[in-house]
């Protein structure tokens, strides 16, 4: 039980890092204008791949351990633009309701 104590404040901890990170980037930084400079550089394309790529990654275990097409639909569409703020949400939604079953935590009702 002590793992999921600490995992549990580990995810919450990233979700508000990343929450806060994201509040800052849209009320001092122009997001439009950065992008396009962003993307014009080969290594800020690679990151940007990099990031989506762990997104989809990521959205890969939302697709094995949830049921119905929708809800795995929404939950993918939710990572793509709300970034690791939304994975650390989703982990930490689903710790909390395995109760400390990491079998429930990894795979869901697909575990059962």
């Amino acid at each position: 039980m002590q793992v999921t104590r600490f995992f549990t404040i580990y995810l919450a901890l990233l979700f508000i890092v990343m929450v806060g990170v994201l509040v800052f980037g849209f009320s001092q930084g122009d997001f439009w204008a950065e992008g396009i400079q962003l993307t014009s550089m080969p290594w800020g394309i690679v990151s940007l791949f990099d990031v989506y790529v762990g997104f989809l990654l990521f959205s890969s275990w939302i697709w094995y351990r949830e049921d119905g097409f929708w809800k795995k639909t929404f939950l993918t569409i939710s990572i793509l633009l709300g970034g690791n703020a939304v994975s650390a949400l989703y982990a930490l939604i689903a710790l909390v309701k395995s109760k400390g079953d990491m079998d429930f935590f990894f795979k869901g009702k697909a575990g059962r």
